[in-house]
């Protein structure tokens, strides 16, 4: 068991090796990109990492104040599903419904890693190839299809 300044620290240091790892490269558009805080340039919809004691998650969440709006984008989404799946693979979990903890309603899609932890090193190179693989998967799909977002900016 960790303190919380431990584990803050062995989260820190994987998040920084991730982010220097990640920096190397390029996005779909040959441009430099932050990784680990994606911009979607719409509001509303945000890609999502998330590393823990138990798994690693990367999610597509639409949580747009309107929740019609919202509705929408997940709609827009699953037009799409077709070049989703073959861009980024058929094992995501598309959520049209989903209550967060905090009761907020969203729509989400995502992929987990399970039984790997943040706090075991020998567990940071499959993380990371998880992390990496399907940023720079989402990134290409994102490149064909943000323009088809741009109405809900």
């Amino acid at each position: 068991m960790y303190s919380k300044e431990e584990a803050f620290q062995i989260r820190k240091k994987f998040w920084i090796s991730f982010g220097q790892y990640m920096k190397l490269q390029s996005s779909a558009s040959g441009l430099e990109v932050n990784w680990i805080n994606y911009k979607t340039g719409i509001k509303g919809l945000q890609l999502k990492t998330d590393v823990d004691n138990k798994s690693a998650r990367i999610a597509i969440e639409i949580n747009h104040p309107d929740r019609e709006i919202q509705e929408l984008m997940m709609d827009q989404f699953e037009e799409f599903q077709a070049l989703f799946e073959s861009e980024l693979g058929a094992d995501w979990t598309w959520y049209r419904s989903y209550f967060e903890l905090s009761g907020k309603h969203i729509s989400k899609i995502e992929l987990r890693l399970e039984n790997v932890s943040i706090f075991k090193e020998e567990d940071w190179p499959a993380i990371i190839s998880f992390l990496k693989n399907n940023l720079l998967s989402w990134d290409s799909f994102w490149e064909d299809v943000k323009d088809s977002f741009e109405i809900f900016k």
